[in-house]
């Protein structure tokens, strides 16, 4: 009866947790707010790696990051921290380049988009 009560509870378990390592609805929300911010972003320039890209190419980079990263990613400061702030590969830091070319370190920026969308909500 043990083993049986066992084996419910780790067939329950393993069926439940995709949706107990799903990210919240709110918290998906405000990483594809900064998805989004990055994709249709006009005049900056993101830097990675020493390499300035557009908004197109930094959020399809960023979501592919995201995608390898989904695990430790349950909230949109972690998609900042894991995702958005340096290189996994040289942990150089993501920089971004305003239209009159101030640089700004990558995860000030996010976490400054990210407010905004925190105080409309």
């Amino acid at each position: 009866m043990r083993s049986f009560l066992l084996f419910a509870f780790l067939s329950i378990f393993s069926l439940a947790s995709p949706v107990l390592s799903a990210r919240e609805a709110r918290e998906q929300a405000r990483i594809d707010f900064l998805l989004h911010q990055v994709e249709t972003s006009v005049g900056l320039k993101f830097i990675r790696n020493g390499a300035e890209h557009d908004g197109v190419a930094a959020a399809a980079h960023l979501r592919g990051k995201l995608g390898a990263a989904a695990a430790r990613v349950a909230t949109a400061e972690d998609f900042i921290k894991y995702c958005g702030s340096e290189s996994s590969m040289t942990h150089q830091r993501y920089k971004v380049k305003t239209a009159d070319g101030t640089l700004l370190d990558a995860a000030a920026y996010f976490q400054g988009e990210l407010r905004k969308f925190d105080e409309k909500r």
